[in-house]
């Protein structure tokens, strides 16, 4: 099925884009949460009449995405997680304890932005990203200590 992206969808697509789609894909997750439209030729006549006011908004979103990621650059959160005899943790850092950890720093961050790459599970130091618009991308240092 050919549908219209309407945003960025990784492994999908881009605004803008047609791209073929399978259709329970379309029906069940994209036209439901208005991430595309089905590639009729209205549909492609309604896009380019908003694809000015999209392109606005989009702009809009990647400049509060990048005063975000200005005012997160260099930031280091610490966690103290439970560890074990042998100084590894029970569990792994999720990204909820990452977002309420950076929530008492003073900055909001949606835990589904944030990206662990396959967690975290020792002590020390971990770089992780925080991906906060699809161009701009975010970097802080989490310090993972042992708990008192």
């Amino acid at each position: 099925m050919r549908v219209i992206m309407m945003q960025d969808v990784s492994h999908t697509g881009t605004r803008g884009e047609l791209v073929n789609v399978k259709p329970g894909y379309a029906r069940n997750y994209l036209f439901p949460n208005g991430l595309a439209l089905e590639a009729t030729p209205g549909n492609m006549r309604v896009f380019e009449q908003q694809k000015k006011k999209i392109e606005i908004v989009h702009e809009q979103e990647r400049a509060s995405a990048t005063e975000i990621a200005t005012s997160l650059e260099g930031v280091a959160v610490e966690i103290a997680k439970r560890v074990g005899e042998s100084e590894t943790l029970y569990g792994s850092v999720t990204a909820a304890e990452v977002a309420e950890a950076l929530e008492h720093a003073g900055h909001h961050v949606d835990r589904k932005s944030i990206d662990l790459e396959g967690g975290i599970k020792t002590l020390g130091e971990h770089p992780v990203r925080i991906e906060l618009h699809s161009d701009v991308v975010a970097e802080i240092t989490i310090n993972v200590v042992a708990e008192e």
